[in-house]
């Protein structure tokens, strides 16, 4: 089988993974372009929301990082579901769940719990804005680990960075397009039908979900043997580049079992760096609108806030993409991985210090995301490199739950923090340069690994 590999026509396989990119990749990125959109347009939401519905920083902050709460308790469960009942299936069904649970915060102001809010503290509008933010997350937990794990069955590892980019270009993209757009609901629907911008703006963003999800379980193969679009020998030399692809995991030490996730201290680590990358990341997708419209522009003008926002994102999807791509011409993952995360920690530094300036607060955004999106881009290469079988299933989803727990910090965190120093989030920005640091640190470690070349 090896010697398959090693001999293919370079053309032919080349054509034959162009022609896997082409038919997995956009329905895949589309997905995630419509959970990234439903999962972050409470950040423009909140322009107008906030005070329609008498939310504060730190209120906001908590229900936006609640999310993540419950997308942990969820995901190593819906991984293992996927793993056995088929991506097709799955996927679909957290997609049309997601998406209309998401077109049902446009009722935060109408919903009523009794007495229960008041038991705990909390006015109608909060408890509703927390319980629903918590049951998103439920429905959305799975979808992005059980996408990595899916296309592990179709790329060998040396050729997965810059699939994966591909994929996860959707954050940026759909922060960067999305943006504007929500701005111009905010500011052009606002009023109509008798309601405000806020409720059409999630009305509108979660109706493509529900359809995407329609579109992926009728188009989405599980496997190569469930392909029909592939012929023959396109079928064999993707079966035999994977079957080589899992015989070489076993010099970086294999693991096969649901139990390794646990004993493996390399997963445990690389959760780590992941959950420092999420308080960061999180942070910026949930708290950029506010920080946009904070260097002056008019409250009222959501859609020049909209285009400010897409530019920190537009230019993070061109250095996500360019660096995975580099990454995989070269087989180096240490250095990309590395330099980009110190990337996002000199953007940190120049945040905490730039007091609204505009050209260097957009600057210094711009930098934070391009650094923290071509970090992702490159990471994920590198549990793949030695899980297989249940533990790859397992393994990815742990580390993926584990750093979502950093998607509740960071927004709760800057959110508490802006509160308590009069809108200030400098302390915020500062902590999360030195959590950038220690991510480098051990993204280097982490990634010293022998390089494989995608061929």
């Amino acid at each position: 089988m090896s010697g398959t590999v090693q001999g293919g026509d370079p053309a032919f396989e080349a054509a034959t993974y162009r022609k896997l990119a082409l038919r997995l990749v956009p329905l895949l990125f589309l997905g995630y372009f419509v959970a990234i959109l439903d999962r972050v347009n409470v950040g423009f939401a909140k322009l107008q929301m906030a005070s329609d519905l008498a939310l504060s920083d730190a209120v906001y902050g908590f229900g936006a990082g609640i999310f993540f709460i419950g997308y942990f308790f969820f995901e190593l469960p819906s991984n293992l579901i996927l793993a056995r009942v088929g991506a097709r299936r799955w996927i679909a069904r957290i997609m049309i769940t997601w998406g209309a649970l998401s077109a049902g915060f446009m009722f935060l102001g109408d919903l009523h719990w009794g007495p229960v809010p008041t038991m705990l503290g909390l006015t109608q509008a909060e408890f509703s804005f927390y319980l629903l933010r918590f049951i998103l997350g439920l429905a959305e937990a799975g979808f992005f680990p059980g996408v990595i794990l899916y296309l592990t069955f179709w790329f060998p590892a040396a050729r997965r960075a810059h699939v994966v980019a591909l994929f996860l270009v959707a954050i940026p993209l759909a922060s960067a397009l999305g943006a504007p757009l929500s701005g111009a609901i905010l500011q052009f629907f606002d009023g109509t039908g008798g309601m405000r911008g806020w409720q059409w703006l999630f009305l509108l963003e979660g109706i493509p979900s529900v359809l995407v999800g329609l579109a992926v379980l009728a188009r989405l193969p599980d496997r190569p043997a469930d392909a029909r679009w592939l012929a023959d020998d396109e079928r064999a030399l993707i079966e035999a580049r994977l079957a080589h692809d899992e015989a070489r995991k076993a010099v970086h030490g294999q693991r096969h079992a649901l139990r390794d996730v646990f004993t493996d201290w390399r997963i445990w680590a690389l959760a780590l760096a992941d959950f420092l990358r999420a308080i960061i990341n999180n942070a910026l997708n949930f708290w950029m609108p506010t920080l946009v419209q904070e260097i002056g522009i008019n409250k009222a003008d959501y859609l020049k806030v909209g285009v400010v926002t897409a530019i920190p994102w537009s230019l993070a999807a061109v250095a996500m993409v360019l660096c995975a791509r580099n990454s995989d011409r070269t087989g180096e993952r240490r250095w990309h991985a590395t330099v980009a995360l110190l990337v996002s920690m000199a953007g940190l530094l120049l945040l905490a210090f730039a007091q609204g300036a505009p050209l260097v607060t957009v600057t210094a955004l711009t930098m934070i995301a391009a650094g923290a999106m071509a970090w992702l881009a490159v990471f994920w290469t590198l549990p793949t490199a030695f899980l297989s079988g249940a533990a790859a299933a397992g393994g990815i989803a742990w580390i993926n739950a584990l750093s979502q727990l950093g998607g509740y910090v960071g927004p709760d965190m800057l959110g508490r923090i802006r509160e308590a120093n009069g809108g200030d989030g400098s302390d915020a920005f500062l902590a999360m340069a030195l959590a950038a640091l220690v991510a480098a640190g051990l993204t280097y470690v982490l990634a010293g690994k022998p390089k494989e070349r995608a061929g």
